[in-house]
């Protein structure tokens, strides 16, 4: 849940401010009512028609954002936001009626039917007081809408931002009206009607802002830079080739984001689900919002031959390892060992191995030729055949062995956690071997290997040498 700096909860503050938005339109709309009687001005009869649509809008957002706060449902799977949007419409339609009809009325004043307005000192300190309650809520309410980015509560700081501007604007009028009899000039009485289309103006001016804004947001309208800015995020994150395609709209302060990207065709399950992750969060510092991503599988422009193999056994649902590449003469020579079920026959195997070597020579490299050793996917965990404390002697002459071993390989520096065991009628031996750090991975799996074949050549019963190569300052 999301709180007010005030710690008060998001929803609580706006209502409490829709609600004391309809307690001070209503108070304007007695003591402006209260004016039209005494004065029979049209400036003030606008005036109190205004804030009588104060009171209806401020109805409606109050309704508008108890409505929009409730979580979405099975009907508004994305939520409740655009009844703000709608209410702000709403009372958009609401000042354009209100304006025609004080220009309608200030234009049968002029030019058809003169009204003689009674103008006072108690109408204008009446209306003083009217002013100070629009500059106060008007600014509460702007606060409370910023916050919260409510466009229902922003609707209603307009009518009472409009008010303020209006109702200068017809205390000029009546004080222009009233110097006129004070000061026998009559042809300030107009000045009256002209108050009243000067808020008319007003009204439609700003009117005609907020329905732009909420018709947009009706219709789904992105704002300016707004998609250029989150492609760009998108883009910037690493592991995104490119940002294909981003989609958003808005429901109320929140945006709905769609965004299809493109990723290496070699990233599993799990780093695309993480790359999805810092995308949203990337997003979600820019706008408010829910994001929706699809990853789209693709070769990134530069590559390597070994990642396309890859990417071939991976859409065929293979697993491959020990992959190695030659060049002779345009020629390519391609090798590497697939695991498969152990429990498949050797025809099977052969199928799918042929399908690999197909999708291989498929990648348009020239003449490619492909060798694929087939070994058993290891699915099977074995017992061992003896105890752990029946093979000591063996691991005690294998691990002197090792460690006999740097005198002929200056690149190993010690072994140890020699481990041997009997496996299903199968001696097998697992060790640590410390060599140099600076040492290349490829060096590393040379001499390991070479060290492997030297294990077996020396106990011809050992099956398996598996070896786990450390620096010094990992031992």
């Amino acid at each position: 849940m999301v709180f007010s700096r005030g710690r008060q909860p998001a929803s609580q503050e706006k209502k409490r401010a829709a609600l004391l938005s309809i307690g001070s339109a209503a108070l304007l709309l007695c003591l402006k009512t209260f004016l039209v009687i005494r004065t029979d001005s049209l400036g003030i009869l606008s005036e109190a028609l205004h804030s009588g649509l104060d009171l209806v809008a401020a109805v409606i957002t109050f309704l508008s954002v108890r409505v929009a706060d409730q979580p979405a449902d099975e009907r508004h799977p994305y939520g409740h936001g655009k009844f703000e949007n709608f209410s702000a419409f709403i009372e958009t339609g609401l000042l354009v009626l209100t304006a025609i009809y004080i220009i309608y009325e200030a234009f049968q004043r002029l030019f058809f039917h003169t009204v003689h307005i009674q103008p006072s000192i108690t109408a204008i300190l009446i209306l003083l007081v009217a002013l100070a309650i629009d500059l106060t809520r008007a600014r509460a309410l702007t606060v409370v809408a910023r916050r919260h980015e409510s466009e229902a509560l922003e609707a209603d700081a307009l009518h009472f931002s409009t008010d303020v501007w209006s109702t200068i604007v017809v205390i000029l009028g009546i004080a222009l009206v009233w110097a006129g009899d004070r000061w026998n000039l009559p042809w300030l009485d107009y000045a009256d009607s002209f108050a009243g289309l000067a808020v008319a103006g007003v009204i439609l001016w700003v009117g005609s802002q907020l329905g732009r804004r909420t018709l947009d947001a009706l219709l789904d309208a992105v704002p300016s830079g707004l998609q250029e800015q989150i492609v760009s995020a998108i883009e910037q994150i690493d592991g995104v080739l490119g940002a294909d395609r981003v989609r958003l709209r808005r429901a109320g302060n929140r945006y709905f984001v769609d965004a299809t990207v493109s990723v290496a065709r070699t990233a599993n399950l799990e780093q695309v689900h993480a790359l999805t992750d810092r995308i949203e969060k990337s997003v979600a510092q820019i706008v408010p919002s829910d994001v929706l991503v699809h990853a789209e599988p693709r070769a990134p422009r530069d590559e390597h031959l070994f990642e396309s193999v890859r990417a071939v056994a991976q859409r065929l649902g293979l697993a491959v390892h020990d992959v190695t590449a030659s060049q002779q003469d345009g020629d390519l020579f391609v090798e590497l060992h697939l695991e498969v079920d152990e429990n498949l026959s050797l025809r099977e195997a052969h199928r799918r191995a042929t399908e690999l070597e197909d999708g291989i020579r498929a990648l348009g490299k020239g003449n490619v030729d492909v060798n694929i050793h087939i070994e058993p996917l290891g699915r099977h965990i074995a017992t061992p055949d003896t105890r752990a404390g029946e093979m000591r002697q063996l691991e005690i002459a294998v691990d002197n062995f090792l460690n006999r071993m740097p005198s002929a390989y200056d690149e190993l520096l010690n072994s140890h956690e020699v481990r041997v065991r009997q496996v299903e009628h199968h001696i097998l031996v697992s060790c640590h071997c410390v060599l140099k750090s600076d040492l290349s991975i490829t060096r590393v799996h040379d001499v390991l290997a070479a060290l492997e074949d030297s294990v077996k050549e020396r106990f011809p019963q050992i099956s398996r040498v598996t070896i786990h190569p450390e620096p010094p300052e990992a031992s």
